[in-house]
């Protein structure tokens, strides 16, 4: 939660529905932003561009809503890398595909899967660095550490422009340690700075043999529509409890597919997901509420205050009389 009040603070002087592109001059064609290209949000978000070598820019993402779309033209040729630090963000690609990257996670595709896409940001917020690269334009011009490499835009095609799916890399130290100072330093080197890790990024995904997951952590749309009708009748209903079964019941779902696709939408299973979500809830209320903990406690699902008393305990460290006393203290 302090990931997204960080967030809200960053974002806090856009009005509500507002994608703001800034960064990028507009003295040469763009990468990101073809002529159809156009952005929205349920929320706030901001995208800051930079372009960085002839056909490459690099784009740092930060987004605080449940949604939002980017709808640009298709292109096989062109590839997206996005990387995302913290929140969780899917899309809604062609062919009915959905696909979801978590915290650390790396996804690569072409511009043909996601032309028309729709993100969905799960935990209601996302910050994250996306290398778009038009290797067409690329051609001719590549770094010469790249050539070097014997990886020019013919080799990049060969390798990720076939393949008319989705991949993704779940996070590690590799790609952590790629991606990590990008988010560090501050605004005035971040150009030159991208020329230099973009190069690295390059270089990683044309040397590696990841272990790029695909069918694996695709689902089709309509679970995952499902997943989140599922999720929103959970949180509107948070003072009752339902099992596994009685909700797989409800959505004529069976209980495996909705306890892997729940984890795969929002990146926990559902039970520790709605007892997370209990206490934020509980959290919100004793700071902006004089209720009662036990009105709190049967709000939130909780049978008897000290059941409640004691959850939040271990997730919070606090009582929530704690809480509530040391909210108001520092308020």
């Amino acid at each position: 939660m302090k990931q997204a009040d960080c967030l809200r603070m960053a974002l806090a002087e856009l009005p509500q529905g507002t994608m703001e592109i800034v960064g990028r001059p507009a003295a040469e064609p763009g990468v990101l932003f073809t002529g159809t290209f156009q952005g929205e949000t349920d929320g706030r978000g901001r995208m800051e561009v930079y372009p960085v070598f002839p056909g490459v820019e690099a784009s740092f993402n930060t987004v605080l809503g449940t949604y939002a779309a980017f709808r640009h033209e298709a292109a096989r040729s062109t590839l997206e890398i996005n990387h995302c630090r913290q929140g969780r963000i899917g899309w809604k690609m062609s062919e009915g595909i959905s696909v979801y990257l978590g915290a650390g996670g790396l996804c690569l595709h072409t511009r043909e899967c996601c032309a028309d896409s729709e993100i969905l940001l799960p935990l209601g917020y996302y910050e994250g660095i996306d290398l778009t690269v038009d290797l067409e334009r690329l051609r001719g011009s590549e770094p010469e550490i790249l050539r070097e490499a014997g990886m020019d835009a013919a080799f990049f095609a060969r390798k990720f422009c076939s393949a008319k799916v989705p991949m993704t890399l779940p996070a590690c130290s590799e790609v952590e340690q790629i991606f990590a100072p990008l988010y560090q330093i501050p605004q005035q080197p971040r150009a030159p700075y991208y020329k230099l890790k973009a190069q690295e990024v390059l270089l990683y995904l044309g040397w590696a043999k990841p272990e790029w997951q695909q069918e694996s952590n695709q689902y089709v749309s309509q679970q995952t529509e499902l997943i989140r009708q599922i999720h929103d009748f959970l949180v509107q209903h948070l003072d009752q409890r339902f099992t596994i079964e009685e909700l797989a019941k409800r959505y004529l779902i069976n209980t495996s597919s909705l306890k892997s696709v729940f984890k795969a939408v929002y990146g926990v299973p559902l039970a520790s997901y709605v007892k997370e979500y209990r206490i934020q809830q509980a959290m919100k209320l004793l700071r902006e509420t004089d209720d009662s903990i036990a009105q709190i406690a049967k709000q939130v699902g909780y049978e008897t205050q000290g059941k409640f008393t004691k959850a939040f305990k271990e997730s919070v460290q606090l009582l929530p009389t704690e809480y509530r006393r040391q909210y108001k203290a520092n308020g």
